[in-house]
């Protein structure tokens, strides 16, 4: 209640509900700030107990800290690819660095180092600042390539998902880890030849929730382009058709950490 320049008293009325939405939305912010004060002592208590080494020098801090980055020659300029089902690759180094590799591997290979997936993210968006001529993705999604379930149990992550969700913080486009599928358990493709491989992997990818994917434009995300066989055979089940009766995906690119 009030009285304003004329005399005349004013009743003030809260608007109705208005209370509860203020409780409702300060619960909300005291939920958040205990989920981020547990998030951050739990980060705490990890780097106590298991310190991070940067895997080139030692130094303590970072499996890959700022020096040893900056010793990696990230590339500057893009080169248009253009295969036969994939529209472009953009990768941001060579895969033969030794320390690269020893990055990739330690990622895919047991301890399953699953936070490097920050650092090797940083990577390719390192390589995107880089570039003279900036890649615009804003009408895009990312879609990662999948592990068959047997894999993915003994790892416990997809490396190229979490890739895909640190690229998708920086690019503001959203990630679909529901769409591609490995439905058939294949050999590893290292020891095996160019032929070899795209026989080995054909068949082996399936598309789930066809209708999320009808005339979109693709970013599909993996750690290293070799041949590039898994890569295309990804690219050429969300291209087609859908036996739902949708269309593919209307066009891919690939982005990966290396090139081998």
């Amino acid at each position: 209640m009030g009285i304003n320049s004329n005399g005349v008293q004013i009743i003030y009325r809260a608007s109705e509900g208005s209370e509860d939405e203020d409780e409702a939305l300060a619960s909300s912010t005291l939920l958040l700030y205990h989920k981020s004060m547990r998030r951050k002592a739990k980060n705490f208590i990890l780097d106590l107990l298991y310190p991070k080494f940067c895997f080139n020098c030692g130094r303590e801090g970072s499996y890959l800290c700022e020096d040893c980055k900056s010793t990696l020659e990230i590339l500057q300029s893009h080169q248009k690819y253009i295969f036969k089902n994939l529209k472009d690759l953009y990768f941001a180094l060579p895969y033969q660095k030794s320390l690269i590799k020893n990055l990739i591997q330690q990622f895919k290979y047991q301890p399953f180092i699953k936070e490097l997936a920050r650092n090797l993210s940083s990577l390719i968006i390192t390589h995107f600042q880089l570039l003279d001529n900036k890649p615009n993705f804003f009408d895009y999604t990312l879609i990662p390539i999948p592990l068959e379930k047997k894999k993915l149990k003994w790892r416990g992550f997809n490396q190229a998902e979490e890739i895909g969700k640190e690229l998708s913080k920086f690019l503001k486009i959203s990630l679909l880890n529901n769409v591609l599928a490995k439905i058939k358990e294949t050999p590893p493709q290292v020891e095996l030849s160019d032929e070899e491989r795209k026989e080995n992997i054909k068949g082996a990818f399936a598309v789930r929730n066809e209708e999320l994917i009808k005339n979109k434009k693709i970013l599909l995300v993996d750690d290293v382009y070799t041949t590039g066989s898994t890569m295309e055979e990804c690219a050429r089940v969300l291209k087609r058709p859908t036996e739902g009766g949708y269309p593919g995906a209307k066009e891919i690119i690939g982005i990966v950490v290396a090139r081998g």
